[in-house]
């Protein structure tokens, strides 16, 4: 009877796709994109309730839930089968209740599929229960939602750096992520499946060197959190980044000082072992461990609103790289909160906007006026284009620019973008194709980085009569794409 009564509360899995992912998913989807409808048994089931339940079902867990509320009590899965039951000899007929995980690690149906990766990394765990605001079961999502095909790699160097435990570890990890990441350009991976993977791991490859470092050192006990700035906080890393972080803490004016001193040789260390895994040392010492970007939230607001209100070539320069934070480790409260005050301090002062647009119009992108490609004035490498400053860059600078001006908290380019396009649409198709060139030609960077080093070569920068005859064409076009954007900025700000 009992066996029957819990069958009636089980609901079936409806897989969101075959292979857990539907098409279009990106590490930025919401989860209401990605969860699944879970399998759940109720309190009083029991365990060998749960196992046929599992067992039907075709599923390696089950979420506890209260049917009628609809609340998660719980998750159980086939690691807390051998944990729990088998290896204590546990009997079958006991309540799921006696040995299921509770304390739920949740999040809401408009996080993100990236929140998602990093919180099963923190927590060492492999599914997330999905909640609504009033707390309610709303689905659940694995590892293997969050990957699509290219899980096993993934999921692989996951387990490897939550196993690390010394800079051996790291290390091996950290290569391991490379290796992947050119496995992925050579099977032709989309340029932003492979860039969000890559970013998503670099991710926990951080999350995991500051665990390790605040173990050994113990910084000041404040709230905190390590924040990632720009290409790193785009989530658009390529092979030849280096390191753009920050420290943002909680402490009183009167002890803000005390407590940086406490931080600085905690976060100088992360920049080091950062470093020693693949991570070369910002030239600009844009670092956590430099104590201009070691502040309290207050100060932080101070020196955003500082750059806003005097727009000086420095503060326009600092507002390409810090205006795109976003929280990697620790109160990632802290990162919104000051995200927040960027917003509202940069839509208060449109005149601001307007340098920033005079600034980002400076780069052109490399097209003459016969729609050939033009060079820059470099004399180390003549006949060369270089595919940052001025290939990605244009794509950039007007998303950050359209985002401020429109509220948009996204930090990535192709997010950014997105979300301007559904509160100012832009042209029909517009959007789709400025999206796509922005992303070819971060392949394109991608591919100059991994080729052997020929003489008068350098990452990022290629020479177009090198280039085969499709790649040219579409290279042209992605450039072509860059103009329309910019015409766009010089049309919202009146600018030529």
């Amino acid at each position: 009877m009992a066996e029957r009564e819990a069958a009636k509360q089980v609901e079936a899995v409806e897989p969101a796709e075959a292979g857990g992912r539907r098409a279009g998913v990106t590490m930025f989807s919401p989860l209401s994109a990605i969860l699944r409808r879970p399998v759940t048994v109720p309190l009083e089931a029991t365990v060998r309730e749960a196992l046929e339940t599992m067992e039907r079902a075709r599923v390696g867990s089950v979420v506890v839930a209260d049917p009628r509320r609809g609340f998660a009590l719980g998750i159980f899965t086939l690691q807390d089968l051998v944990r729990r039951v088998t290896l204590p000899g546990g009997d079958l007929q006991q309540p799921i209740a006696a040995v299921m995980t509770s304390g739920l690690i949740t999040l809401p149906p408009e996080g993100t599929a990236h929140q998602a990766a990093l919180t099963m990394a923190r927590n060492g765990v492999r599914h997330v229960v999905v909640v609504d605001a009033e707390g309610r079961l709303a689905g659940i999502v694995s590892q293997n939602d969050l990957f699509g095909p290219q899980r096993v790699g993934v999921k692989q160097i996951s387990t490897e750096l939550q196993a690390a435990r010394d800079m051996d570890g790291l290390r091996s990890a950290a290569l391991g992520i490379r290796r992947l990441a050119d496995e992925l350009l050579a099977q032709g991976v989309s340029v932003e499946t492979l860039t969000h993977h890559v970013s998503t791991l670099n991710d926990l490859l951080t999350i995991r060197v500051i665990e390790l470092t605040a173990d050994e050192l113990a910084p000041p006990p404040v709230p905190l959190c390590w924040i990632a700035l720009g290409s790193e906080g785009r989530l658009e890393q390529t092979f030849s980044t280096d390191q753009d972080n920050g420290i943002v803490f909680e402490a009183d004016e009167d002890d803000a000082e005390r407590v940086r001193e406490g931080l600085l040789p905690f976060a100088r260390a992360v920049n080091d072992r950062l470093h020693a895994c693949g991570f070369p040392l910002c030239k600009g010492e844009v670092m956590a461990g430099n104590p201009r970007w070691c502040l309290t939230l207050d100060e932080w607001r101070r020196t955003f609103v500082r750059w806003i209100q005097v727009p000086d070539p420095q503060a326009l320069l600092n507002a390409a790289i810090f205006f795109d934070l976003r929280a990697v480790y620790g109160n990632a409260t802290l990162a919104e909160r000051l995200r927040a005050t960027l917003l509202a301090a940069a839509r208060d002062r449109p005149l601001f906007l307007r340098h920033m647009a005079e600034n980002a119009l400076q780069c052109r992108p490399p097209l003459g006026v016969v729609r050939d490609f033009t060079y820059d004035r470099s004399k180390e490498y003549p006949h060369t284009i270089d595919l940052k400053m001025n290939g990605s860059r244009p794509f950039v600078d007007a998303a950050r620019i359209l985002a401020l001006a429109h509220g948009v908290a996204h930090t990535n380019t192709a997010e950014r973008l997105r979300a301007v396009d559904a509160v100012a649409p832009f042209a029909p198709g517009r959007l789709a194709a400025i999206v796509d060139a922005f992303y070819f030609v971060h392949l394109m960077r991608l591919r100059s980085q991994r080729e052997p080093p020929r003489p008068g070569a350098a990452p990022n920068r290629i020479d177009p009569r090198q280039l085969n005859e499709l790649d040219r064409h579409v290279l042209k076009e992605a450039f072509r794409q860059a103009r329309h954007l910019q015409t766009r900025l010089a049309l919202e700000y009146g600018l030529p």
